[in-house]
């Protein structure tokens, strides 16, 4: 396949200029045949590497793509429909006569790319779906989210294993796994469970540098909730909770305060749950609040914060879901308000479900770490990734952008916290260790005559959840031990024990002050910055969007990326050659599109049509189209 192909296809369905990093080396390995596992960050053009293949490819032929959200798919065959590509998907959403034209339209070969569930395909008649498969000259199979495939992931899931043995059924096919988030070993796992032969391994860079990290320890979360969102009034953000009960009372009360926000989590009825995701995805509410049941395959470009009211159970989860923020390369910010308890209720909660094993075990230490880490939160992630930072600053969160107070004596502070350690024995939490540093008269400090231990009452003054960032600061700078088990002590290292003696240089932070305005740092690269964008003109385009989408019945990026609009808003085209100028519009949106948004452009500037003047009138596309 020549270069220009290649380009000629990118411009006219996707109306871009130039290929994002791996995109095309992606996009070769499967035109050559050879598998494939391409590690890509969220909004770094995933769907892209396996959909320009169907459409490029010399002989006529199917790509074949197993997403496990029927949302998902819905979203992603509106949007390849909407440039001109003849795309389809089979899943339980469909009516009877619906489903008979999609199989219709398999059979004549009218379909390019499918979008299938893991469950139609390896499931309970799964190998009838599989013999029709072989009519349909399918050409290669793409496994998305394919982290869920690995057991050292953090989304497993059990029916995506079954997948193995399409390489058996189909040995001709090459295999294509796509993921955001997958550490090295989760990448292997995925090539033995796929059964891939010799892939081509794409990681990208794991780095968000659009994204403004901040952690603080959990004090008076509502109150930490409405600073957050005071920095981003009228903006989309979602709020993440551990239980459901959390996400019912941060929806209700955020809704008091006038902000449009939603609950969503598996224990709501699927009706419902359905009306909130299509409400937030159609610009309809702004506030999601919601467990880890929502945002898989959330395509929403705009979201300008993210929000974790609790600590997630992994890094993985974590690079995940805070990577919702920000896709369209605009700045955004993700918080973590954490405690300590959250590890442990995390253990509890897996333990009753039998999950908790030594790999949940290990996710929850990582993810402790981060939380409680003292460093650049933007090279803290690259490395659990396995990749570096060569920058001296991100200046993208709360330590580079020094939000974090130095404790003046550091040193003498942390003396007091490692012996109090000692004193109660190694064999006792962190909360008790926090009482008797307080003062705090429990019955498990008057049982055991802690009260009348030296160190007793030494920091009354601080404050409860300041106290555990210490100890947190300690436990991640390895000179305290946190111990595994239902019930974890603390425990001093042989590093922590020569801090004791003065022996060891320490430095500890107080969490970050109320961070003020929101930073008006500009984003780099075009078109996702703000530079020479008419405001007015993109909130006119901006509603018109909306206005398109509800006719249409599509989520409004579906229509067009925030992206798309801010270019359209900084170059003003008149004309349909104009308009082809602009990013993310290819030559059938520019078709269908292109006058709609066109008279928006005329009337703002106060131009007349003189292009649609001397054309008929009734040939302009209708909205509802």
């Amino acid at each position: 396949m020549n270069e220009s192909a290649l380009h000629d296809a990118l411009a006219r369905y996707w109306g871009y200029r130039e290929f994002r990093p791996l995109q095309r080396a992606a996009i070769e390995a499967n035109l050559d045949g050879r598998d494939s596992v391409v590690v890509l960050p969220t909004g770094g053009g995933k769907s892209l590497c396996f959909q320009m293949p169907a459409l490029v490819r010399p002989n006529d032929g199917l790509g074949l793509v197993v997403s496990p959200l029927v949302s998902l798919m819905k979203d992603q065959v509106d949007g390849l429909v909407a440039s001109g590509v003849a795309a389809a998907a089979l899943n339980s959403s469909l009516t009877p006569a619906e489903r008979r034209e999609v199989y219709a339209d398999l059979d004549a070969g009218r379909c390019r790319l499918l979008y299938v569930t893991p469950e139609r395909l390896v499931g309970e008649g799964g190998e009838a779906f599989r013999a029709r498969l072989h009519g349909w000259g399918v050409r290669f199979v793409a496994v998305d989210e394919a982290h869920c495939i690995s057991q050292w992931g953090h989304e497993f899931r059990p029916e995506f294993r079954r997948l193995g043995r399409l390489r058996n059924e189909f040995p001709e096919l090459s295999i294509h796994a796509f993921t955001a988030t997958a550490t090295r070993q989760v990448r292997d796992d995925i090539v033995t469970q796929l059964a891939l032969r010799d892939p081509e391994v794409l990681v990208g860079s794991f780095d968000r540098p659009n994204l403004v990290y901040r952690v603080l320890a959990r004090t008076g979360l509502k109150d930490q909730i409405r600073r957050v969102l005071e920095r981003h009034q009228g903006e989309a953000g979602i709020i993440y909770c551990v239980s459901r009960k959390e996400v019912e009372k941060l929806a209700s009360w955020l809704d008091g305060l006038g902000h449009h926000a939603l609950p969503y989590h598996a224990g709501l009825p699927d009706e419902m749950r359905r009306r909130h995701q299509e409400a937030f995805l159609e610009e309809r509410a702004d506030v999601m609040v919601a467990t880890v049941a929502f945002g898989m395959g959330i395509d929403r470009s705009n979201i300008r914060y993210v929000i974790h009211a609790g600590s997630p159970r992994s890094v993985e989860h974590y690079q995940q879901e805070s990577g919702r923020a920000g896709r369209d390369g605009l700045e955004a910010e993700c918080v973590l308000l954490y405690s300590g308890g959250d590890f442990a209720k995390w253990r509890q909660m897996l333990e009753q479900s039998g999950e908790l094993s030594e790999n949940a075990r290990r996710l929850l230490r990582d993810m402790e770490r981060y939380a409680a880490g003292t460093r650049c939160r933007h090279r803290v992630l690259l490395e659990y990734f396995g990749q570096t930072d060569e920058r001296p600053a991100c200046n993208a969160c709360d330590w580079c952008l020094k939000e974090l107070e130095r404790v003046d004596d550091a040193v003498t502070l942390a003396q007091k916290i490692l012996s109090t350690v000692v004193r109660v024995g190694q064999s006792w939490g962190v909360g008790h260790v926090i009482d008797v540093l307080r003062g705090r008269t429990t019955d498990q400090v008057t049982t055991r005559r802690h009260q009348e231990l030296s160190t007793f009452g030494l920091l009354a003054d601080v404050p409860i959840a300041e106290l555990r960032g210490y100890v947190d600061q300690l436990t991640e700078q390895q000179l305290l031990l946190r111990t595994d088990g239902p019930y974890p002590v603390l425990q001093l290292t042989d590093d922590g024990a020569a801090a004791l003696k003065g022996l060891a240089t320490i430095e500890l932070y107080r969490q970050p002050r109320p961070v003020p305005g929101q930073r008006k740092r500009k984003p780099t690269g075009d078109p996702a910055a703000w530079d020479g964008v008419d405001q007015d003109l993109f909130d006119a385009l901006r509603q018109c969007r909306i206005e398109v989408s509800r006719a249409r019945g599509v989520p409004p990026y579906v229509v067009f990326h925030d992206n798309t609009l801010r270019d359209l808003a900084r170059r003003r085209p008149t004309t349909l050659p104009e308009l082809l100028e602009v990013y993310g519009i290819g030559a059938r949106k520019a078709e269908d599109l292109g006058p709609i948004f066109l008279e928006v452009i005329r009337d703002y500037r106060g131009e007349p049509d003189t292009e649609m003047a001397e054309e008929d009138q009734s040939n302009r596309p209708d909205p509802e189209a």
